[in-house]
């Protein structure tokens, strides 16, 4: 086996190994990553390949690994691995051929829109028109989803800090014991406020990609007419088009989920600390607490803002790059667009439906 196929299988085998209801989204995106990694970089891949002699360690690895899983995820192991190495081995000479065909095929269907430039142009401007004012209130909605669960969360968490300077003036024996529940309490809230946040705001990505399959159905009617001889070869455009829309709905819904939970992650520590203040010398405690707790409101408000600031951007970029795509289009099909370097995301829409078909073929056999 090459170090390029050792190097796949056990990426594999990290998401086959820790869980047996690894997904073909989790698999495609495996070999994916990892044929585009070495793409942009081949040599300094191979290099560290080499260097971390691979193929030495491979058979531990795969012992080791096996031996933790359970019986279905060992044979699923054991049937992907195989499929996936030839699936990656392919690529490089798939991706020249589909690069040369999809040019033909683009060339052709140009050829045959030419007559109706202007009417193609209109429809598709058209269509750029009615997707921006699909997109403009799930702009706005993420934006004010965003801000309302942020001043949510700032509300919920305020009162801690005030509860805890005032435990700190009333001067009470036994300041340990009265402090401590509100550590937990502290942390628990920031968890259920982020649990929120992250339940109201990924289904909006959700609901833009129901918008997104209306809007390149509708703008494949509109061709249709146009296209009459090479309908095959205009659909093939229009099912990459949607594609990378559709990518660009999922890259959403993991950046708001992503950013949410890095949120958790920047106010979870406050609740940490408290909690080791609280475990130092109570002689001292006082004298500990006081300053900290002072800061802490501000401090937290300022991770919240931070987050904020963040995401607020987040609709309207989207929004841009999906009227991007549709633009692209439009200037593809044009009479002299030329050459068009976008043969990749036809490349990875295979890859991720054949392995979607493999595991569509073993859900079938365990059944």
């Amino acid at each position: 086996m090459s170090l390029k196929a050792v190097t796949l299988a056990l990426a594999l085998l990290a998401i086959t190994g820790a869980q047996a209801d690894v997904s073909a989204e989790q698999v495609a995106d495996v070999v994916w990553n990892y044929f585009t990694q070495l793409s942009d970089n081949a040599k300094e891949k191979m290099d560290q390949l080499q260097q971390s002699e691979i193929s030495k360690q491979l058979n531990t690895l795969f012992q080791d690994n096996l031996q933790n899983v359970n019986a279905y995820a060992g044979d699923l192991q054991k049937k992907l691995i195989p499929f996936a190495t030839e699936l990656h081995a392919k690529l490089s000479q798939d991706s020249e051929k589909l690069k040369e065909q999809i040019q033909r095929e683009l060339e052709e269907l140009r050829l045959k829109l030419s007559p109706y430039a202007d009417q193609v142009h209109q429809q598709i401007s058209r269509n750029i028109q009615e997707l921006q004012q699909k997109l403009s209130p799930y702009a706005e909605e993420l934006r004010g989803q965003v801000n309302q669960n942020a001043d949510l969360l700032r509300e919920q968490l305020a009162p801690y800090a005030q509860e805890l300077r005032d435990k700190l003036q009333e001067n009470v024996d036994g300041l340990q014991a009265a402090l401590a529940p509100y550590a937990d309490q502290l942390q628990q809230q920031i968890d259920k406020n982020v649990e929120g946040m992250k339940e109201k705001l990924t289904p909006l990505a959700d609901e833009l990609k129901v918008k997104i399959d209306q809007n390149v159905e509708e703008l494949r009617k509109s061709l249709a007419p146009y296209a009459q001889e090479v309908q095959d070869k205009l659909n093939r455009q229009i099912e990459g088009l949607a594609f990378q829309m559709q990518k660009g709905a999922e890259e959403l819904r993991a950046m708001l989920s992503d950013n949410v939970e890095e949120l958790r992650l920047k106010l979870g520590p406050y609740a940490e600390e408290l909690k080791e203040k609280l475990r130092s010398d109570a002689e001292g405690l006082r004298q500990s607490l006081t300053p900290y707790v002072e800061g802490l409101s501000g401090q937290m408000d300022q991770k919240i803002e931070e987050f904020r600031q963040t995401m607020a951007p987040y609709g309207e970029a989207f929004n841009k790059q999906l009227v991007q795509k549709v633009e692209e289009m439009r200037q593809k099909l044009g009479p002299y667009a030329g050459e068009v370097e976008d043969h990749l995301s036809f490349l990875e829409k295979d890859v991720r439906d054949k392995v979607a078909s493999f595991f569509s073929t073993l859900q079938q056999i365990e059944n």
